[in-house]
């Protein structure tokens, strides 16, 4: 896909959820190779949200955009100037959305740190163990479940298993209880998108909503297993101590809201856009067959970058006079680290919109800057990720995808809502 750089666009543009967001995917990409050819920093409006003439949220005060890849790198190494503690999101969330569906992610030290170090406490080497082994078993499984059909929704059938299976397994979560936290996690990263967030409903209740409901489920499930400890990790998360602190209830009902989302959409969306990659680039596809166990880190890093599944992160400065290049801030200013533009930054990627498994991607930022916030899950996302690929592609080995997919109306998640793959039965 080549950006459509004559795309005309102003301070409306990034917040036009349901234009801009909702076109075709080179005017999007043509705007961002735009602002990053500008050396001055684009100012953005930000709209409200009004449902059936009622305003559910006023409009904000805007925000400054940072799409070239040294300017998320400055901010990201930068928490005490550009801190996450105001929210992750470009909205201003109510005080009561805010920590509870980030977690962490809108934290700032020391908070952020307490918080991490107890939660990678529970990941004990045994654990970890067992995950490496699931991954493998799950990925076998989830192939096995649709080998014989020829033809699927993608999306459903295979990018949204391995990821939803593991994470449940994972903290204990029943089956029974796996298509109910997949149907919570879309409304939650929905953008309201009318698919999963009905035309009229507010969509601030829907998000709270679906958080509550797998808060509620978290909390019986660390109920019963205060009483009846197994080796999962909601146990181990229980039991996880640092200098004689423990999660909280709130927190670790926060870490599961965290977990589904960042864990579950993030890694589905990297494997449907995978697949997508590679049916595009059949060259691409063959040089990784000739040499998959060499080649395979380098396919992950590169879907990881063109895919980018996050969007985007919002910081907020900290203090007057902070200087990031020639510009100036304020206090109180919002920054958006816009990660999918970063990773096509012509001055870092050559070609940066062609797939080349073999490039050097140490630079790439799917998974976030440097600093407090990278991705707590990325070993997890990447052994995911070669895995599914691994059994997919020696199990189905002519599997394409057919037709355009039906992507995600949002701005902060690159999201496939479904795509048909095709195959010969196996």
């Amino acid at each position: 896909m080549q950006p459509n750089t004559a795309f005309s666009f102003d301070a409306d543009t990034l917040s036009d959820v349901d234009g801009f967001w909702a076109g075709p995917r080179e005017d999007r990409e043509g705007v961002f190779a735009q602002l990053r050819d500008s050396d001055e920093l684009f100012f953005s409006n930000e709209r409200g949200i009004e449902v059936d003439g009622e305003v559910i949220m006023p409009p904000g005060p805007g925000f400054w955009s940072l799409v070239r890849h040294d300017q998320v790198m400055a901010a990201s190494k930068q928490p005490a100037l550009f801190c996450s503690g105001k929210g992750s999101n470009i909205a201003d969330l109510p005080p009561e959305m805010l920590e509870f569906f980030g977690s962490m992610i809108n934290m700032d030290d020391p908070r952020h740190a307490r918080l991490r170090r107890i939660v990678s406490r529970g990941f004990t080497p045994r654990m970890l163990e067992q995950l490496n082994e699931a991954i493998v078993t799950q990925a076998r499984d989830v192939i096995n479940g649709v080998a014989d059909k020829g033809s699927i929704d993608f999306v459903h059938e295979v990018s949204a298993k391995l990821p939803l299976r593991l994470i449940c397994d994972l903290m204990g979560i029943p089956e029974s209880e796996h298509t109910m936290v997949f149907d919570m996690t879309n409304i939650i990263l929905s953008s309201g998108d009318p698919e999963f967030v009905e035309e009229g409903t507010n969509p601030l209740e829907a998000f709270i909503g679906a958080g509550a409901t797998l808060a509620e489920l978290m909390n019986g499930l660390a109920a019963e297993r205060r009483s009846n400890p197994t080796d999962d990790l909601t146990s181990a998360l229980i039991n996880a101590e640092i200098d004689g602190e423990t999660l909280s209830d709130d927190e670790l009902a926060s870490f599961f809201v965290l977990l589904c989302a960042a864990g579950n959409e993030t890694t589905r969306n990297a494997t449907s856009h995978g697949l997508k990659l590679l049916t595009d680039n059949p060259d691409q596809r063959a040089l990784l067959m000739d040499d998959f166990e060499g080649r395979i880190g380098g396919a992950v890093e590169e879907i990881v970058r063109l895919s980018s599944p996050v969007i985007h992160f919002r910081r907020t400065v900290t203090q007057d006079g902070v200087q990031l290049g020639d510009h100036t801030f304020n206090e109180g200013d919002k920054v958006v680290l816009w990660y999918g533009s970063a990773n096509r930054d012509e001055r870092v990627f050559d070609r940066p919109n062609e797939m080349d498994i073999t490039r050097d991607n140490s630079a790439q930022v799917g998974f976030g800057g440097p600093g407090p916030h990278f991705c707590l899950g990325a070993h997890f996302a990447r052994r995911q990720l070669a895995t599914i690929f691994r059994e997919l592609l020696h199990r189905l080995p002519d599997i394409e995808v057919k037709g355009e997919p039906d992507y995600l109306r949002s701005p902060f998640i690159n999201g496939i809502k479904h795509m048909t793959a095709e195959f010969t039965p196996a």
